[in-house]
C-alpha cells in the first residue's frame, strides 16, 4: 500500500487527458533546457535560472530533497502539444503531520492560461488526498504575484494569510509570502465543483 512514508522510492506517474507528470530525473535537464531560461518564469519565484549550470544545480537540489524525503519533484509533459511543459513538486513534506506543499511549479510562458496548470493541480491534489491520505496541501506565492494568487483561488484554495518578510530569493530580495491551502474534509466538494471536467473522464 502506498503511503506518505514509502512513496519516495516509487516511480509515481500521474496522468490525465491533458498532462502527464513523471518523476524528475537528472537526464531531464536536456528537455528542460529549451524552456527554462525565460526571465518571466522566475519573476516571482525563489529561483532565477539563467544557464545550464543553474538548471543542473536546481535539479540536483530537487533530487537531494527527494533523497532526504522532503520533496518529490516531477517533470510536466503537455499531452495536447506533445512537448515538455515544465516542472512541479510535492515539497516541504511533513510525514508526521500528513502535510505537503504543491509548489516549485513553472511552465513555459506560452502555456499560461491554457489549462495545463489546472490539469496538473488536479492530478497532484487527487493523488495527495486520495492515494496518500493527506490532511492538508499547501500552496504559497509572493504577495506581489496577484496572477498566481488569483489562480489559486480559482481552483478552490483557501487564502490563509501573509507571512511578512518570509523569504529571501536567489537575487537577494526579501519577499512577503501568501499561504493558501486545501484540507481533506473539503476536497471532495472542491473536486466536484472545480475539477468536474476531469472527474467525468
Amino acid at each position: 500500500m502506498l503511503t506518505l512514508e514509502n512513496f519516495f522510492n516509487s516511480e509515481i506517474t500521474l496522468e490525465n487527458e491533458r498532462a502527464k507528470l513523471t518523476p524528475l530525473k537528472k537526464e531531464d535537464q536536456v528537455v528542460l533546457e529549451g524552456i527554462a531560461y525565460e526571465p518571466q518564469i522566475w519573476q516571482w519565484g525563489m529561483s532565477d535560472l539563467k544557464n545550464s549550470s543553474d538548471l543542473a544545480a536546481y535539479i540536483d537540489a530537487a533530487l537531494s530533497e527527494k533523497q532526504n524525503r522532503i520533496s518529490y519533484p516531477f517533470l510536466i509533459f503537455d499531452k495536447k502539444l506533445n512537448s515538455t511543459a515544465g516542472s512541479t513538486r510535492f515539497g516541504s513534506i511533513s510525514i508526521p503531520n500528513k502535510r505537503v506543499e504543491i509548489g516549485w511549479t513553472w511552465y513555459k510562458p506560452s502555456l499560461q492560461r491554457t489549462g495545463i496548470n489546472k490539469a496538473c493541480k488536479f492530478l497532484l491534489l487527487t493523488f495527495g488526498f486520495e492515494a496518500l491520505d493527506l490532511n492538508r496541501i499547501e500552496l504559497k506565492t509572493s504577495s506581489l504575484n496577484l496572477k498566481s494568487q488569483g489562480a489559486m483561488l480559482k481552483i478552490g484554495a483557501v487564502k490563509e494569510g501573509i507571512l511578512r518578510r518570509h523569504s529571501i530569493n536567489d537575487s537577494g530580495k526579501v519577499r512577503d509570502t501568501v499561504y493558501f491551502s486545501f484540507i481533506k474534509e473539503e476536497w471532495l466538494e472542491i473536486k466536484q465543483r472545480i475539477f468536474s471536467e476531469f472527474c467525468s473522464k
